[in-house]
């Protein structure tokens, strides 16, 4: 069974970068062009909880249901319900370099379905596509947890 390994570091301390990922509407802010996310429902983040969306790689609907484990402030688990892939495990976790520095790791085991229908998910979760998007949410989420600190340290 293939498996992705991708892990950053972000210079924000680790609640800073959990917090970021524990709210639900980052699946958006995260899902770089020319990929896009369409909610259906999502679950505040929490032992099984349910998060429901398509993703559109442009006019191709991807449609997915997610059910997230192992939730706490070091990271969690979303495994795929529903979905292109016959088996998909992503695991996001948080650790703590030093005060201001957290590294990031994402762990994905999957497993493509056999036929057209693996032929399909063979194209859009090709390990290339993959490093692509993670390396897009690198920055993203750098980005992102900069501006939110940076709105913190500003009403202060």
């Amino acid at each position: 069974m293939p498996v992705f390994d991708f892990c950053f570091q972000i210079n924000a301390p680790l609640t800073a970068v959990s917090g970021f990922h524990h709210d639900t509407r980052i699946l958006k802010k995260l899902t770089p062009p020319p990929i896009f996310v369409q909610i259906h429902r999502f679950e505040p983040l929490a032992e099984g909880s349910e998060a429901e969306f398509t993703l559109w790689f442009g006019p191709l609907p991807v449609r997915w249901l997610a059910i997230h484990s192992n939730v706490s402030q070091a990271g969690f688990t979303d495994t795929q319900a529903k979905g292109p892939l016959h088996r998909w495990v992503h695991t996001h976790r948080f650790a703590a370099v030093s005060a201001n520095v957290t590294q990031v790791h994402e762990h994905i085991e999957y497993e493509h379905d056999s036929g057209w229908r693996g032929l399909f998910s063979r194209l859009l979760f090709a390990r290339p596509g993959l490093y692509f998007l993670f390396t897009a949410r690198k920055f993203l989420t750098r980005w992102h947890v900069a501006r939110a600190l940076h709105s913190v340290q500003s009403a202060t």
